[in-house]
């Protein structure tokens, strides 16, 4: 980053999950949420509340296995439609690299202080091996070897791999969000080299560990530029995923494989874990009701532009709804 880039960014998140009536009743539902973001060295949360609709929701407040917020949802009132809104207030606070990529130690090193000895690991190097082994969405495989090994050749310092490895799928792969779908598997995308975020993050996750070496999922929202002219649009965001490696020296580094940069001012951390399903935003039971894809609408904007929208909403006229003729 350049002595420009400001130290700091605080942002608005608001994260809408809506099932609309469909005539039929739910009669019960319970939801898992990852919707609150994590406060972190480099990112505070000054405020986060969910608010359901139907107001009959039971909410209870925790932290899953990974250290991350979550919220438990329960609704078992016979109910038509359902909306599940986040609101929270972060401020992402500027990265400085720890270390240069360059002086990182050689990747097989790495790989070899985490094979099974007797003494014990230290508490990091202990919580590492928790994303070194094959997930549901990121396998390890001999072909997700061999990609990986296209870039982590004998010798090669840690971070300068990894570095090249999200370039690597940065150029050589086609963002299609028609591609895939959220079970698509990964070797799937290696072969069509077309896909989303969440899809570039298991591929480049999956080839980390199949070469021995911990990755993460990392949840969460990017802020992203309105076309020149136009205005910041509120819901016409979406979550977005990158990846995560443990390096001894520096702890976790983080690469977005999908834009070719490491994660700066602009990305805002729900949490991590294994793979898309550990930290889904949002998934769980409906008993009852049709089936529904529900509409979701996310919107991360500089807290300065939420409040000059506020204002502007604020201001503009009130039109009375029009009356219904019989």
């Amino acid at each position: 980053m350049t002595s420009a880039t400001p130290l700091s960014t605080a942002y608005i998140v608001i994260h809408e999950t809506e099932y609309p009536p469909c005539g039929v009743p739910v009669s019960l539902s319970q939801h898992l949420l990852h919707l609150i973001p994590r406060a972190l060295p480099w990112q505070s949360r000054e405020s986060g509340c969910i608010v359901v609709e139907p107001d009959l929701a039971r909410l209870i407040e925790g932290e899953d296995a990974f250290g991350n917020p979550v919220t438990w949802l329960s609704l078992d009132t016979p109910h038509d439609g359902l909306m599940v809104r986040a609101e929270s207030r972060v401020t992402v606070i500027r990265r400085e690299a720890l270390l240069k990529p360059a002086d990182s130690r050689p990747w097989e090193q790495v790989r070899d202080s985490l094979r099974y000895r007797p003494e014990p690991l230290p508490a990091d190097a202990l919580d590492a091996q928790r994303y070194l082994y094959a997930s549901p969405r990121a396998p390890r495989d001999a072909l997700l070897a061999a990609f990986a090994a296209q870039v982590f050749k004998p010798g090669v310092p840690l971070l300068v791999g990894a570095q090249a490895l999200m370039e690597l799928i940065f150029k050589t792969f086609t963002y299609d969000p028609e591609a895939t779908e959220v079970s698509t598997p990964v070797l799937e995308v290696l072969k069509k080299k077309r896909g989303v975020c969440q899809d570039f993050a298991h591929l480049m996750i999956a080839a980390l560990r199949s070469i021995g070496l911990p990755a993460r999922y990392m949840s969460g929202y990017l802020l992203t530029d309105p076309p020149p002219g136009k205005p910041r649009l509120v819901g016409a965001d979406a979550s977005h995923a990158w990846v995560a490696v443990w390096c001894p020296d520096s702890g976790w580094a983080e690469y977005d494989p999908t834009n070719g940069i490491q994660p700066d001012l602009r990305h805002v951390t729900l949490g991590w874990g294994r793979d898309f399903q550990d930290v889904s935003p949002l998934r769980g039971v409906i008993l009852g009701g049709l089936a529904q894809t529900p509409d979701v609408r996310v919107t991360v904007m500089p807290e300065a532009e939420w409040k000059v929208v506020r204002e502007r909403k604020a201001a503009a006229p009130k039109h009375p709804k029009p009356l219904k003729l019989r």
